[in-house]
């Protein structure tokens, strides 16, 4: 059986990656394996499957001999903070957090409100492999009640990461992308005193990331220009991830976030080192601007998790991804899209500047390209041997195209595509060069397969 762990959690179509079955295993196989006998907490977001997956799993986990607490629809990092905060045994997120629909994905979190490690992915994959015969899978539904009072605990920590600082004053645009930050993003603002105004706010499941959050910034544009506001932020399903947009609609996307807050950081002399940890994605113009001041950006493979490692590992304040997945240690490094967007807002009130202002400030980016080669499979269900010859065939064009300028290709951990980064300082070389490497290397794929 290949590993259903992909870079962040189990993640695949609904009803054919993920099924019920699958999900009432895991909630055993987590339930099974937990030492201690406190409750798992369990959260989604809006999709329809949710609801089905949900009760999956809740008796998965009362027949692994374990309780559960049903957080509701919620951000995903509510689900790592209120394990610590209320220490519990581990729990669930069940999102595909930035996929379409009909995806859908489960995150497990241990004791500590970290996403498990290899040797413990591993474990619940022996169980689920051990169970997967002779295992009976009960239909009927059981009673599931949402515990709101936990929500109101994650909903205060944010705001108390402000400090003294409030937002009033501030006009500030959310698009809640139909996901998990449709219960709390507007409330937490307007709490803070910003005027705040919202947009894809319904819970909607058949909606959720549909041209609309931190993919696809067009609705979020266009609201900024109806209503004039100071800043507007896009999250994504499941709220972990952010981008913001300015009042002239500049996108503020993972890199600019990390540099303009680290930069903040750095100058109280709160960075390790003067250290950002980021991924392979990062621009380049990101790095030499960071190096410029005298910072150091380490990169890490594409996944919070690999940034995670890092920041422990080196002792890093703060990291992310160009995405918009950012880990501080305010919120024990757990990628928080609402807490990102309040720290930036924060910081405008603070230096009494506009984003826009403070924007001007930031790197100017190198011209990148990123490219999706499509597959009719998911790379991690090939077999070892063709795996090695796409893999190698990978690092071939990476090293061949190295002089040029900086190329990083890798195939999707969620989804069938391979994705091409192509970064030089002319846009006409990056497409030039992204055109000639995606063609020949989906023929070369095409013959590995054939």
């Amino acid at each position: 059986m290949q590993s259903i762990f992909g870079t962040d959690g189990i993640r695949g179509r609904f009803n054919e990656e993920i099924t019920y079955s699958l999900a009432y295993k895991v909630g055993y196989a987590l339930s099974s394996n937990l030492e201690d006998n406190d409750p798992i907490l369990i959260g989604r977001d809006t999709r329809i499957s949710g609801d089905i997956l949900l009760q999956a799993i809740t008796k998965g986990i009362n027949a692994g001999g374990k309780k559960f607490i049903n957080l509701g629809i919620c951000p995903t990092p509510a689900i790592p903070f209120l394990i610590k905060k209320e220490n519990l045994s581990g729990g669930i997120m069940i999102s595909a957090s930035h996929n379409p629909p009909e995806y859908n994905g489960i995150k497990i979190f241990d004791n500590n409100g970290q996403k498990i490690n290899k040797s413990f992915e591993n474990k619940i994959q022996k169980s689920i492999e051990d169970s997967n015969q002779n295992t009976i899978v009960p239909i009927k539904d059981i009673s599931i009640k949402t515990n709101k009072a936990l929500m109101d605990i994650y909903m205060k920590s944010l705001i108390q990461t402000m400090g003294r600082e409030n937002l009033s004053g501030m006009k500030i645009i959310l698009d809640t992308c139909y996901g998990s930050a449709t219960t709390c993003a507007k409330k937490i603002f307007q709490n803070l005193g910003a005027e705040v105004r919202v947009i894809n706010n319904s819970q909607n499941g058949l909606k959720i990331n549909m041209n609309c959050g931190s993919t696809n910034l067009e609705p979020l544009k266009k609201a900024l220009k109806e209503y004039p506001s100071d800043m507007g932020f896009s999250f994504d399903g499941d709220a972990d991830r952010v981008i913001g947009l300015d009042s002239k609609g500049n996108v503020i996307d993972g890199d600019h976030i990390l540099f303009l807050w680290g930069r903040e950081l750095k100058e109280q002399n709160i960075l390790t080192n003067n250290l950002l940890i980021s991924t392979q994605m990062a621009n380049l113009g990101f790095e030499k601007s960071w190096n410029k001041i005298g910072g150091i950006l380490y990169r890490t493979n594409v996944g919070d998790k690999y940034v995670h490692e890092a920041i422990k590992k080196k002792g890093a304040y703060l990291g992310g991804e160009q995405s918009g997945h950012i880990l501080s240690k305010l919120n024990n490094f757990s990628g928080d899209g609402i807490l990102t967007a309040l720290q930036i807002s924060k910081y405008c009130k603070k230096k009494n500047i506009t984003l826009n202002d403070w924007f001007q400030s930031s790197f100017v980016p190198f011209p990148q390209k990123l490219t999706n080669i499509n597959l009719d499979f998911n790379i991690k269900n090939i077999n070892p041997s063709t795996r090695i010859l796409i893999d190698q065939t990978i690092e071939n064009f990476q090293e061949s195209y190295s002089d040029n300028c900086r190329v990083y290709i890798r195939p999707s951990g969620t989804e069938p595509v391979i994705r091409v980064l192509v970064e030089a300082k002319n846009q006409e070389i990056v497409n030039s060069l992204s055109n000639e490497i995606t063609k020949k290397l989906s023929l070369e794929v095409e013959k590995i397969l054939n």
